[in-house]
């Protein structure tokens, strides 16, 4: 049976959009519905396929079903193709099964040439129309049938408007009409060599193709490869009765949205144009009116068109995009698709649909993506400011920014002071440089990726950030960057949008972002239908207050170290490091048990009632000493001019303890777990200073629940020996204070060995929380803060890799292990708790994939905490049968 490429309008139907594309769909389900749609057909997404396939040949059958289908049309009509006397004339459509506005191709008005143009003046008796469709036949199907310069067209038509003193085309007459025409042909002529072709059939058969081909056209893969669209897809063609919105004063186009796609007020949205047909409206040749002035102009065919748009909103059950014509004071009905919406109106639509009953809660939590909640949690550049962007950098922490830029965080701290909005500019940044991100509006890096210092800590504090900015030429001694050739001093001001990675130049206009009722509405919605916990990361009050504001339901990454590289006690931290006595280190270590316990009340007391995974010293300690390079370059340089003073000799002191302590691969090397092995009095400084702090605010009244999470185990002895050290230091404080804690004891699976053996890792681990960033970097043997800036970017732009696996989770592969770990752990210990914290924990598929492994919890940046709780809820309901159309 031979393959059916064509259905008439009338044969399909909204439930055939994958075959029959949006626009055909929605033209379909129109006519179904008995609403006013000229007569039209649809060649199906298959046939477009199937076109490449052939290599851009017309598919078997394809072009026969083509001339039914027309001969179809005539018999509807009552016109016939390619008649002088009465001519049928169609647009031909692109239309994808998702839309793609503006991405693909329209030609109007096909089926004229200089015989059929007088049939049509003689029907209507209006040459100046005529002669109108006829000069926008050949400018559309020249620009994109025959690749003819669209410039040079409108160039021709400026000259004679310039010409009779014409303000706008519909000044023109007929006969500048009909010199225009004559004009654009010779133009065709000149361009192509050949003559405009004049047979109806000839071009119906050139349009199709081209609408083919404009599937694979620069902008339509951009703009796929942008949203993430498959380019398998292909386009169907619509082919329908061309009905004219130039015939006169009475007769028009235009597009309406059935609610505000900007705020999601219920109101009709849009604009239409008198005497004029579909594209003058988009082309901006001539200014619309709001689509309220149609109520006054012309106040029957508004009240028409006001019916058909709630019937339609009602039937599709979702905000609609129409496209009308008025011909002769009569409504047609061209096109209706699920519209686009701003981050704020998919959201206010979504849940007012709620509450006038036309959508379920679930239908409500499907339809908004998590990156349109992320949107409105941070400060997003208007998209409608135009921008220069100098630089493109990996979006490391989203959100966007303007201020002058600094090139050291004690610039930023002493400018901030001053008033003064300002962006870090660093090559990369180091602990050193926390307080200046701190105050910074945002955070520009030349190296480093998506989990580099920059990006985590801008993420834990909610600023935009864009990392391995590689062609930033960063010039620290005089201060200034380059970018796209253009010299950027300090002082100078900035944009980031670390949503896209751009770097942009000078201030651009801003929207704030607001948690607004509708948000807090939806993410209620979420949380009634999610399986999964959502907890946060958080290493300070502040974070944990925000977190708790989000929706966590616990802390589930604490991590110690961020707390020592604070600058009053980064000192007392260097002074323990290099203590060469038990006493002195001891000393060292009292002093920073008071800050910890400090820091641990102050989370707890945020945290009342809900769990606190706190990770005990992760980092090796040489990253809380200064740089060797530096150091070793100060020295040297003072014993060339024989410089003896008491500071260089504690800095040559000083050069010889990062000396012994270098490794060759630090993350490899004497870190996590091993450090509490070779130096255990530091671990048990931090789990006294959390047991005194539990104890303390216990007394108060709070509900204190603290977990142990040992880092970086990769043997199981590894575990047993310290769990065993610093249970006997929580007993000891608890049995002085005469108080009890509920307490767990974990670890964090992040090497490949502890995931393979996490049976027996459990006999010793009340929780497992899967620490992705290095979990990711052992799987891959990838260095993260090498690898995205020197190699990892064009991996994923050469499909070598699906995506950077730094921020979507490889469940293929590191994936797999933590299955082997859930299943293996639960096995041994069917109690265990399990969550994931590194910063995969608030990415959407990341978050699915837990919840199909069966974790407990995702932890993620306070920020994304209600990104994770959408996409928690979303994980559910892919399980489920689709709930409505």
């Amino acid at each position: 049976m031979a393959t059916k490429w064509v259905y008439a309008f009338e044969e399909g139907s909204a439930q055939m959009r994958d075959l029959l594309g949006g626009k055909g769909a929605g033209a379909a389900e129109m006519t179904r519905a008995g609403l006013p749609v000229p007569p039209g057909f649809t060649i199906t997404t298959a046939a477009c396929n199937a076109y490449y396939a052939a290599g851009e040949q017309f598919p078997e059958g394809l072009w026969e079903q083509v001339i039914d289908a027309l001969h179809a049309l005539e018999a509807k009509t009552g016109k016939k193709f390619g008649d002088p006397n009465n001519p049928l004339l169609v647009s031909v459509r692109s239309g994808a099964r998702i839309s793609m506005p503006g991405m693909m191709d329209t030609v109007l008005n096909l089926g004229l040439n200089a015989e059929t143009l007088q049939g049509l003046i003689a029907r209507t008796n209006n040459p100046r129309f005529g002669y109108d469709a006829y000069r926008r036949f050949i400018q559309m199907f020249g620009k994109i049938v025959l690749d003819v310069d669209a410039e040079k067209f409108e160039e021709i038509l400026e000259r004679r408007k310039q010409m009779v003193g014409a303000r706008l085309d519909t000044d023109l007459s007929a006969d500048d009409l009909k010199a225009v025409a004559e004009e654009f042909m010779e133009l065709v002529r000149r361009e192509t060599g050949a003559e405009f072709p004049t047979d109806p059939y000839e071009q119906l058969r050139l349009a199709i193709r081209a609408v083919f081909r404009s599937w694979n056209s620069a902008r339509a893969i951009t703009y796929r490869d942008f949203h993430k669209i498959p380019h398998d897809l292909g386009t169907a063609v619509n082919v329908q009765t061309m009905v004219f919105g130039n015939m006169g004063p009475d007769s028009g186009t235009g597009v309406a949205f059935t609610r505000n796609p900007n705020t999601g007020e219920r109101e009709l949205y849009g604009e239409y144009l008198p005497n004029a047909q579909g594209e003058d409206v988009v082309a901006g040749i001539r200014t619309p009116h709001p689509i309220a002035m149609m109520a006054q102009e012309w106040p029957s065919v508004y009240q028409e068109f006001k019916r058909y748009a709630d019937l339609l909103e009602r039937h599709y059950r979702d905000m609609q995009d129409l496209e009308f014509t008025v011909e002769n004071g009569k409504l047609y009905m061209l096109q209706t698709r699920s519209g686009k919406r701003s981050a704020t109106a998919a959201v206010k639509i979504a849940v007012d649909m709620v509450n006038e009953g036309l959508i379920t809660k679930e239908e409500a939590v499907q339809r908004i993506e998590p990156g349109q909640v992320e949107q409105l949690l941070h400060r997003q550049i208007d998209p409608s400011a135009k921008v220069h962007v100098i630089a493109r950098g990996l979006n490391a922490s989203p959100g966007a920014a303007s201020g002058k830029v600094v090139f050291d965080a004690d610039t930023a701290v002493a400018w901030s002071k001053n008033g003064e909005k300002v962006i870090l500019v660093r090559p990369e940044t180091s602990p050193d440089d926390v307080h200046g991100m701190i105050v910074a509006q945002g955070i520009l890096t030349a190296r480093g990726g998506a989990t580099s210092h920059a990006a985590v800590v801008a993420r834990s504090i909610g600023k935009p950030c864009v990392a391995g900015t590689e062609t930033l030429k960063i010039d620290l001694e005089r201060r200034e960057f380059v970018a796209d050739g253009i010299v950027v001093k300090e002082g100078d001001v900035i944009s980031i949008n670390g949503s896209t990675g751009e770097v942009i130049q000078g201030a651009v206009p801003m929207i704030e972002p607001e948690m607004t009722p509708e948000l807090q509405a939806l993410l209620g919605y979420a949380d009634s239908i999610r399986r999964l916990q959502v907890w946060a990361n958080a290493d300070y009050p502040r974070d944990a207050e925000i977190a708790r504001r989000n929706g966590a339901q616990g802390i589930g990454l604490c991590r110690t170290e961020h707390m020592f590289f604070e600058t009053d006690r980064l000192p007392i931290m260097q002074e323990m490091i290099l203590a060469r006595d038990e006493a002195t280190r001891k000393a060292a270590l009292d002093r920073l048990l008071v800050f910890q316990k400090n820091d641990f009340i102050g989370i707890f007391r945020v945290m009342d009632g809900l769990p606190v995974v706190i990770r005990l010293l992760d980092p090796p300690l040489h990253e809380f000493l200064p740089d060797y390079e530096e150091l070793l370059v100060e020295v040297t340089e003072a014993r060339a001019k024989g410089v003896r003073t008491p500071e260089i000799e504690r800095k040559e002191e000083l050069l010889k303890a990062v000396a012994a302590m270098r490794e060759a691969n630090p993350m490899l090397g004497l870190r996590g777990c091993r450090l509490g092995l070779m130096f255990p009095e530091v671990n048990a400084m931090q789990v006294r200073a959390i047991f005194q702090a539990a104890v303390e605010v216990k007394r108060e009244g709070v509900d204190v629940r603290p977990e142990i999470m040992i880092p970086l185990v990769g043997h199981v002895n590894e575990l047993k020996i310290v769990r065993e050290q610093l249970e006997k230091v929580a007993e000891e404080v608890m049995q002085e204070a005469g108080i009890r804690i509920p307490y767990k004891f974990g670890t964090m699976i992040e090497v490949p060995r502890a995931a393979l053996t996490a049976d027996e890792i459990a006999e010793y681990a009340e929780f497992f929380s899967f620490g992705t960033n290095d979990l990711t970097q052992t799987t891959f043997a990838i260095s993260r803060d090498d690898a995205e800036g020197k190699f990892l970017l064009q991996y994923v732009e050469r499909k070598i890799l699906p995506a950077n696996p730094f921020q979507v989770l490889d469940q293929a592969g590191v994936g797999k292990l933590m299955k082997l770990a859930v299943e293996a752990g639960r096995q041994t210990r069917p109690d265990i708790e399990l969550g994931i914290c590194g910063e995969h924990g608030g990415e959407p598929s990341t978050v699915a994939f837990c919840h199909r492994i069966g974790l407990n919890y995702v932890s993620a940046s306070p920020y994304r905490v209600p990104i994770a709780r959408l996409a928690a809820a979303q994980a559910v309901l892919a399980e489920r049968v689709p709930v409505g159309v």
